[in-house]
């Protein structure tokens, strides 16, 4: 394989190392990654909230900075991509299969075990949705927004290569070459293969669930394992094609499905109440923001914010890596300014609709038609959720058709995208990663997918994130205080 580097070599090693401790004693992997996870939760859960919460007001301390105008390329160069597509490409690769996971299932978990309140009350149906928004809006953006800035700027602005390690240059000078540079690289691979592992399994259950909910296949792990390898060959097939075809192509289909969704059941669906569930929680959710966001809930024996903020911040941090580098790619020659408010609020805005639709829609028929969303999920799973909801329609069959092909085009993007990050990851930062070495990262980044989910399920998949999230969170610090020293340095002729 032509033009791997040292990072490549020891990431696979590391990593080969931790699958194959999973396929043999997936029962000890689960016990004793499991006990790191609760350790570093009770420990290190206001570390991770205060990671959010400063990325977030770092990303838009610059939408008013004086670097807003610095672009991310040299002066005078266009954007590669057009805007919808840009728009597409970015939220395909930053959210795809966990939204539609966690859609109807979230809204509806949070309306019967709310945070604080009555379960199934008015209130709880309120704070089911602010919390939705909250944990798919400004902070996970914020996190992808920063780490996205800090790799475009050094890489496009600098011509440094494509690699977190060179967003810490400033700090670390010519040790961003050497072994704790490699370290940093091989940290960000690391958490980029289990972050995307999780969304994949995530996948794997929800193809799987909603199979076994309209056709009565058997919903096993055996089933989510044959998902996994065939999905597997159509994403590398599609990793073949590179940025311009395969994935942008994709992600245009996502956005075309998604929508058509979304205008299904907004126009059959209580469409007077979604719009008003949309606006009042949107307006809740701003309001409480700086609350929700500090919270942890020191006084209270519930382990809520663990299990819900503190693993979503997990997960983001996760995913930052691989998000970071991909949209860093596609966002050649906007400006820093463009690229906060396009990268931070449109998604912020689209996910807070998306929930307001579905999780609106779901809330309505417990709370008024008494439809026993509730029951089902119960006995077959979260992963039915969203096939639940859709069945209470007309033509709810074909939309859930509809999703299942989403979904499976989801998994695709955003694998194709991950293979692409790691291969330029251990390329050294190669905007055109080799389709051996793509190939190579498929195939660990399914098989970690498999091993989770074999080793733990949903909680297995969720342990993975966190584990892989507490370095880079020290990673994004680095590249956040290297990416101002760069601006200030900059921007100091300008005055």
């Amino acid at each position: 394989m032509k033009a791997v580097t040292t990072v490549f070599w020891v990431s696979l090693a590391l990593a080969s190392a931790f699958l194959l401790w999973g396929a043999l004693a997936p029962e000890q992997l689960a016990q004793v990654t499991g006990s790191i996870q609760t350790w570093l939760l009770d420990a290190f859960g206001w570390f991770y909230l205060l990671c959010a919460v400063g990325l977030l007001a770092t990303a838009v301390l610059l939408i008013f900075s004086r670097y807003g105008d610095i672009p991310l390329g040299r002066d005078g160069e266009k954007p590669e991509f057009p805007m919808v597509t840009w728009f597409a490409m970015l939220f395909c690769a930053g959210m795809g299969i966990g939204l539609v996971f966690w859609v109807a299932a979230e809204p509806l978990s949070h309306f019967y075990d709310p945070p604080f309140g009555v379960p199934g009350s008015p209130e709880a149906a309120r704070v089911a949705l602010q919390y939705s928004f909250f944990h798919w809006g400004l902070h996970p953006w914020a996190i992808y927004t920063m780490v996205g800035m800090c790799l475009a700027y050094f890489q496009f602005r600098k011509q440094e290569p494509g690699l977190i390690s060179a967003s810490c240059k400033p700090l670390l000078k010519g040790y961003a070459k050497r072994l704790p540079g490699q370290t940093i690289d091989i940290i960000a691979v690391f958490a980029t293969v289990f972050g995307v592992a999780t969304s994949l399994g995530f996948g794997a259950i929800q193809i799987s669930g909603g199979l076994s909910y309209l056709f009565g296949v058997p919903n096993t792990i055996i089933t989510q394992l044959i998902l996994i390898a065939m999905v597997t060959a159509l994403y590398m097939l599609s990793a073949q094609t590179g940025l311009q075809r395969g994935i942008k192509y994709l992600s245009n289909l996502n956005m075309v499905l998604a929508l058509s969704l979304m205008a299904f059941l907004l126009f059959l669906g209580p469409t007077k109440f979604i719009m008003e569930v949309f606006t009042s929680a949107l307006g809740e959710y701003l309001h409480k923001l700086p609350r929700m966001s500090l919270n942890l809930a020191p006084f209270d024996n519930s382990r809520w914010v663990q299990d819900w903020t503190l693993f979503y911040w997990a997960w983001w941090i996760a995913w930052a890596p691989f998000v970071g580098t991909f949209i860093a790619r596609i966002s050649r020659g906007r400006t820093v300014r463009e690229f906060v408010l396009g990268v931070l609020l449109v998604p912020s805005l689209f996910s807070a609709f998306w929930f307001s639709i579905f999780g609106g829609t779901a809330i309505s028929l417990e709370m008024f038609d008494q439809a026993g969303l509730k029951e089902v999920i119960e006995i077959q799973g979260k992963e039915v959720a969203l096939f639940t909801l859709l069945e209470q329609f007309p033509m709810g069959a074909l939309m859930s058709m509809i999703a299942l092909f989403l979904i499976a085009t989801f998994f695709i993007t955003s694998a194709d995208s991950a293979t692409f990050v790691l291969g330029t990851l251990t390329t050294n930062g190669s905007l055109n990663p080799s389709n051996s070495v793509k190939f190579t990262w498929g195939i660990v980044q399914s098989v970690a997918a498999a091993v989770l989910l074999w080793s733990g399920g949903l909680k297995g998949l969720q342990t993975g994130s966190i584990l892989a999230a507490f370095p880079f969170a020290i990673i994004m610090i680095l590249m956040v205080v290297s990416l101002f020293k760069s601006f200030k340095e900059e921007a100091l002729p300008r005055k």
